[in-house]
């Protein structure tokens, strides 16, 4: 059933003079199966997302389309992405590695552990023009069997670069205080990272951006802040359109112990293209109802429907734009 979304006022009210980029409220087409990582084949007309141990599929050109089950062994999964092959990558934050489902079904462990020690909890992911894979890897609640330290002794909670099946590059250390949602941009000149930590009160709720340097590696003296939410929920996925604007999961409607609810309410956040100094404008808020709005994927075939994740129901929004999408380099 479609469930429409109406926007109060506020965040979502626009200036007279501005141009929404979406059109219309906010439409609930599953409510279940999709606790985060949308991601677009077009090749086959299919968003995966994923819920728990399943990675999950929804192809809304088909009569009566529903969410139902493409794996169901993908422990935590959290992230995924569709590559340059249609192969699907997930990260699986419970079993914390990063896999990769074959096109003949089988499943490729692509990273489960840095220098003899295990991943924290690998969250989301993104792709260069080589098809390497960027992840992060945070670690939410439970912190005692963390095994990843920097040489100083330091847990660390940093990115990677999967350069191919456990070969493993760390490219960002203590840059970032809990990294989360992570986007290359067009040409992969700079990175988008989320410093997502809602578990300690005053930490950051920032998403920054980084400038690559010509050997993929990051350079960890170029951090810009894009955007702030202050004390609320912070940056979780996020997507790019092809005018360069971002389109950030985060907020909450319901405060919790760490988290405020009054001035960032839980949805999607539009934001302008990022000029020299890397900050961007609010430009539209798309509210979900549903605590927590995780991620975000443009789908369809003209690329102008955002998908949403939310409270493990999918939601979805039709914009005057076309978005980006990780199958076209």
């Amino acid at each position: 059933m479609l469930k429409p979304f109406i926007a109060f006022l506020g965040l979502a009210t626009l200036p007279l003079c501005a141009q929404r980029v979406t059109l219309g409220a906010p439409v609930m087409v599953a409510p279940e199966g999709a606790r985060e990582g949308p991601s677009w084949n077009p090749a086959t007309g299919t968003l995966y997302t994923v819920s728990g141990a399943n990675v999950n599929r929804y192809r809304p050109a088909e009569p009566n389309a529903r969410v139902e089950a493409f794996r169901t062994d993908a422990l935590g999964a959290n992230g995924s992405i569709v590559d340059f092959e249609g192969r699907v990558i997930v990260c699986e934050a419970g079993a914390r590695r990063v896999t990769r489902t074959e096109k003949d079904g089988s499943l490729t462990v692509l990273a489960a552990e840095f220098e003899g020690h295990k991943f924290n909890s690998p969250n989301d992911l993104t792709l260069d023009a080589q098809g390497r894979i960027y992840f992060t890897d945070p670690r939410y609640g439970n912190r005692d069997n963390m095994e990843l330290r920097s040489s100083d002794g330091k847990l660390v909670e940093g990115v990677y670069r999967i350069d191919g099946p456990g070969k493993i590059v760390r490219v960002l250390t203590h840059e970032v205080n809990r990294p989360n949602g992570i986007l290359l941009t067009p040409g992969g000149k700079q990175i988008y990272v989320a410093d997502n930590n809602n578990n300690d009160p005053g930490a950051p709720r920032k998403l920054y951006r980084f400038n690559m340097k010509p050997d993929g590696s990051i350079d960890g003296t170029s951090r810009q802040v894009v955007f702030d939410w202050k004390n609320a929920r912070g940056p979780d996925g996020l997507k790019l359109d092809r005018k360069g604007r971002l389109y950030v999961a985060g907020g909450l409607n319901k405060a919790s112990k760490t988290e405020t609810a009054d001035e960032f309410k839980g949805g999607i956040y539009i934001l302008s293209a990022p000029g020299k100094t890397g900050q961007s404008k609010l430009l539209e808020f798309v509210p979900v109802p549903k605590d927590e709005v995780t991620n975000c994927s443009f789908g369809d075939k003209d690329l102008k429907t955002l998908y949403i994740t939310a409270g493990d129901e999918l939601w979805k929004v039709r914009t005057n734009t076309v978005g980006r999408i990780s199958t076209r380099r």
